[in-house]
Formats: C-alpha cells, structure tokens, sequence
C-alpha cells in the first residue's frame, strides 16, 4: 500500500481536528467516562486442554510429544492405559491448546463466559474440532470455571499437489459460552463505608472536579481527592442504596477539563498523533534530506568466436548520493493544536523525518508537551 503524501497526513489532521471541536469550549463528560470504582475488575483466567475430532489436522506426536503425553494422561483417567511397550501413538486428530477467557466482575457460579482457543503445538487448523472439558484457572491457582464445547475458527484453507489457499487464521478459535463459571471472586464493594474512584489517567485537576462534583450533588465532605488518580467517596451502607448511590454517580457531568498535553509517536510506522493540548514555542529549524539511489544494469560478456566459451550475465550497481541543501525556517509560537499542524506543515518533512524534528525540537524546550515513543 502506498504511504499518503505527508500534505495529506497533516490537512487530514488539520480537519479532523476542526470537526472534532478541538477549539470549542470543553464538553461535559460523565464520571463513568473518566473513572470506575476500585475493585470492580475482570479477572485472567487460562487453562490447557486438548482439542480433538480434526480431520488429520492435529499435531504431529513425533515432533509434539507433549500431545501423545497429555491424550495418554486423559485416557488414564477415563481408565484406559496402554499395555506397557506399547508404541507412542500418531495422533493426527488431537491438538494441543492453551484456552484464555475473562471472568467477569460479579460472575456467579453456572453463568457462561466466551473463551479464546490457541493451539501451542504444529496442528495445521483447529477448524471442526471439539474442546474436551478443561479447568481454568486464576493467576492463585485456583479452578474457576470449566471450559468445553465446539471450537468456531473464522477461516478456511485447502491444500492440494503442492498448492495451498488459506484465508484468515486456523490455528485460533473462540467458543461462545464454552466456559461454565464454578467459583465466584470475591468484589469488596461492601466492605467498608466508602469507595475508591479510580480515574483512568493521572490528573489532580480531573481528581479535584470529580470530588468537588460530587459534594455539589450529595452534600459537603462527600468525596476528597486522595491523590492525582483516587477518590474517595463515601456511600450508603445498605447494598441497594449503595448500587443506586453508585449509578447515579456514573450519570453525573463532569467538566471536561484539558488533558496535559502530549506526541505519541510510533517509531514502527511513523504514525504522529497530537492532542488538542500541544503547543509550540517560537523556535528556528535547519531540515535537509539525504537520498540515496542504487541502480542496477546487466553487463552480459560474449566469449570469442571458437573458443569454447560461455556467455556470462554480470550486473554493475551505481550508487548516487544525493544531499539537498538544508533550510532554516523560523516556526512561530503556536497556541493550538491546528496552528501546530499548520507549523509542522510548512517544514515540508516525511513523516519519517519528523519523528527526528519533534525530538530535537522538546530537546530545545520549544515543544509544550511530553514525547512519547511507542
């Protein structure tokens, strides 16, 4: 796919954030937008099991013989074993898999949760297989749910003299409703006479609005701010008057108040993304390009008439390399986001190349924002 143009890559971001608003007056959020209440979490849990019924797809027990050992541990408890000497069996329908799944906050046991199916050994497609029952486990290593049922693959492969088409992947799968939950984590959402608040990004303006917010609706001294992240807030005993203190606390408008402001740059792909919070210092930049070009020509040698000889194809390479003169431009100081891009613009820089500028330019203190590379 060919890159956009880095012009485009800027008037794009240029609308965006025009019809974004990014200019407007800040909107009002809802506390559940920017916040959730400290121990009302999932929870991980994974297990490893087999699935079996593949038509010839599995693993292959010669190089996974952890797959022989796993199916011989599964017959030995259903009370078959193999007469001893006996050989390792080739298994060509049976897979091996780790099964991943999330358990709910407030989950009871005989609800049904989704897992996630992913082979671990060389099977070729899990498609048509079924999941024999496997227990999950929590990170204590504790069984809370049970897994099983038929494997969903969302692909489709054929393979034939050599040829082979394969569309999406077959070697991951996902049963709905495959895992039965057997134990209930505990949720300490009654424990005490208050809850924790837990905002999603560090930020004592934001922990300051959400406390101030909620002593307006429900009195003085309701909520403090702990810190830039937690607030504490404190709720009714009884445990309906509690979930209905806590719903109504989801639905409050909040301010939105502006974020630090922050470049998030992947150095992988180039991709830049500013918010509406960065700001630009006066500052002065020197930008020139390097362009190396390497081509290569085929020089064939003829031999001499009668003297046995071969024709020979050799390639000659060139290299040419190539600098432009490099440019001072003066950049104004730019107080929001679209003067930034506009700024950024008027350097005429690749994407590539503007990974390099940003850096120098917070490096010289004249980028109002925190650089972060992914």
């Amino acid at each position: 796919m060919k890159a956009l143009p880095y012009s485009r890559i800027v008037h794009c971001l240029v609308a965006l954030a025009t019809a974004l608003g990014l200019a407007a007056p800040a909107q009002a959020v809802r506390l559940k937008e920017i916040a959730a209440v400290q121990g009302v979490r999932s929870n991980q849990l994974s297990g490893y099991g087999l699935v079996v019924g593949l038509d010839g797809t599995g693993d292959r027990s010669t190089q996974m013989p952890f797959t022989a050992q796993a199916m011989s541990n599964y017959l030995q408890q259903a009370g078959i074993s193999l007469p001893p000497g006996t050989t390792a069996p080739q298994l060509k329908n049976v897979a091996t898999v780790v099964i991943t799944a999330q358990l709910p906050a407030f989950a009871q046991p005989g609800q049904m949760i989704d897992v996630a199916v992913s082979s671990i050994g060389n099977a070729k497609s899990l498609k048509g297989g079924t999941l024999i029952a496997t227990p999950l486990r929590g990170a204590d290593g504790e069984i809370y749910a049970l897994a099983q049922g038929n494997v969903v693959v969302g692909g489709a492969g054929a393979s034939a003299g050599g040829s082979k088409v394969q569309i999406n992947h077959l070697s991951a799968g996902r049963i709905p409703d495959g895992a039965q939950v057997e134990r209930a984590v505990p949720t300490p959402l009654h424990d005490s006479d208050t809850i924790t608040l837990g905002l999603n990004a560090s930020d004592f303006q934001a922990a300051r609005k959400v406390a101030l917010a909620i002593n307006a609706r429900s009195g003085p001294d309701t909520a403090v701010a702990l810190d830039g992240r937690t607030v504490q807030v404190r709720a009714p005993q009884d445990p309906g008057a509690r979930v209905n203190f806590i719903a109504e606390l989801e639905e409050l408008q909040l301010p939105d108040s502006t974020p630090a402001a922050k470049v998030v740059i992947n150095a992988r792909t180039g991709s830049i993304v500013l918010n509406q919070a960065v700001t630009l210092g006066p500052c002065a930049i020197a930008h020139g390009n390097l362009s190396i070009t390497i081509s290569t020509t085929p020089v064939i040698s003829q031999p001499s008439p009668l003297s046995r000889g071969v024709t020979v194809v050799a390639q000659k390479s060139d290299i040419a390399i190539q600098q432009d003169g490099g440019k001072v431009m003066q950049v104004p100081a730019s107080p929001q986001l679209a003067d930034v891009v506009r700024a950024l613009n008027t350097l005429g820089a690749t994407p590539q190349d503007l990974l390099a500028i940003l850096q120098a330019i917070k490096a010289a203190g004249a980028l109002n924002a925190e650089l972060e590379v992914i």
